[in-house]
């Protein structure tokens, strides 16, 4: 996954003032994102705090970790399985 360069703070404001009224364009401007960019942590991220985002943040990425471990571990297992169903 891809690391932002935009913390989770920073993304927590921007949606508040989004929802405080100010102008989507503005917003991105300032951060130098594009309109696609805030619009999907909009759609991702709305209604949360800086706090909840940090912490679905570090989740995905345990999550990430974990599917990469369990790959891993079902190709030892498939090669141990192939190995032994051969015979000598």
């Amino acid at each position: 996954m891809k690391k932002s360069k935009h913390s989770e703070a920073q993304i927590a404001s921007a949606l508040k003032e989004y929802e405080n009224g100010r102008k989507s364009e503005d917003i991105c401007r300032e951060l130098g994102i594009a309109k696609v960019t805030f619009y999907a942590w909009k759609k991702k991220y709305s209604g949360m705090d800086s706090e909840q985002l940090k912490k679905l943040k570090d989740l995905e990425e345990e999550n990430r970790k974990l599917k990469q471990m369990y790959a891993d571990l079902a190709l030892d297992n498939r090669m141990l399985k192939d190995v032994l169903s051969k015979k000598w």
